[in-house]
């Protein structure tokens, strides 16, 4: 087997494992054309940190969003199931993340291979269609928030709730959308196969939370129409694969209090309970940096004496040797 990654000169102990869940930045650039050909030059230079990281010898996985990837996907199965609704009729939205969750991967593997080979590193990366199980009891599924798909007037709206059974919610003035759950990762349906692979290979799974699927009376699986946070599959990776850091990686070198404001302040090293304190505050938008927050104080409940970190990519090595970004401990 290639040593993944193995330990360096000056730190000749195991190596540290980390589980590192990737932003929407780390995929596109705002203002740039939504095409694959402009993704893949961004995760071109978002694998050449990730290289980095593995070059400093450290164990990892990654995670990575796919929300505007999905969204888009959505959209054309939609429009083109329109036009022939026979000859194209529209993919289920379960199927729809396992494509994105593909052909993201498959642009970070190829990307981070050729990142390592340039660093004389030969160590394996693959790409794992992940299924996460959830609990169909969820009360997420009794409320529905993630719009997904195109905006529809308030009588096909109506109609297609009707016709489909699918639950439509007003979107800000823009129209009607569909709407799906977003329930909690119960369990990584494939996390013996990263165990078997972790020691050689840098495997790139739960893309976009992993396919949401529940687990039937007789044990077989059935993919459900839902969004799992991608922050929380990753602290469920990084909790059951025991890492020494869960590191999430967003737009911004730290978490801050009072964003936006006058009297903004970037949080250094907080404990859980002062987190929890902020979260209470209202200090973190709830489809922003709340979830990131609350993955990182589950990891660190979970594993006291642990570390998760909240930073930009840039700031990823400083924040792993250095201290730099958001780091939330136990005490």
């Amino acid at each position: 087997m290639i040593p993944h990654p193995i330990a360096t000169n000056d730190n000749p102990s195991k190596a540290t494992k980390v589980v590192i869940a990737l932003g929407g930045n780390a995929l596109m650039e705002a203002g740039t054309p939504p095409t694959a050909e402009e993704q893949l030059k961004v995760v071109k230079k978002t694998c050449d940190n990730l290289a980095d990281i593995s070059c400093n010898g450290y164990e990892m996985a990654v995670v990575h969003g796919n929300g505007p990837q999905v969204g888009r996907l959505v959209l054309q199965q939609e429009i083109a199931a329109a036009s022939q609704p026979d000859q194209l009729p529209a993919i289920p939205f379960d199927c729809c993340g396992a494509m994105t969750e593909g052909y993201i991967g498959y642009q970070i593997q190829q990307s981070l291979r050729d990142a390592l080979r340039n660093r004389n590193r030969n160590v394996p990366v693959v790409t794992l269609v992940t299924q996460v199980i959830v609990d169909e009891s969820d009360p997420a599924f009794e409320k529905p928030t993630k719009p997904i798909g195109r905006f529809y007037s308030a009588e096909e709206a109506e109609k297609v709730a009707k016709e489909k059974g699918w639950t439509m919610k007003e979107d800000s003035g823009r129209g009607w959308r569909r709407v799906v759950p977003s329930p909690k990762p119960k369990r990584i349906v494939e996390l013996d196969s990263v165990k078997r692979l972790w020691d050689s290979t840098i495997v790139i799974t739960a893309g976009g939370g992993g396919i949401p699927v529940i687990e039937n009376m007789d044990g077989s699986l059935s993919g459900v129409a839902a969004v799992i946070d991608k922050d929380l599959a990753a602290e469920r990776l990084a909790e059951d694969m025991e890492t020494d850091i869960l590191l999430i990686l967003t737009e911004v070198e730290n978490v801050y209090v009072n964003f936006g404001k006058p009297d903004q302040k970037a949080l250094s090293h907080i404990t859980v309970a002062e987190a929890i304190q902020y979260m209470e505050e209202g200090q973190f938008g709830s489809g922003s940096m709340e979830p990131k927050v609350m993955a990182a104080i589950k990891f660190a409940r979970r594993f006291p004496g642990k570390k998760a970190i909240i930073t930009s990519l840039a700031k990823a090595i400083d924040a792993l040797e250095n201290g730099a970004g958001t780091i939330i401990t136990m005490a």
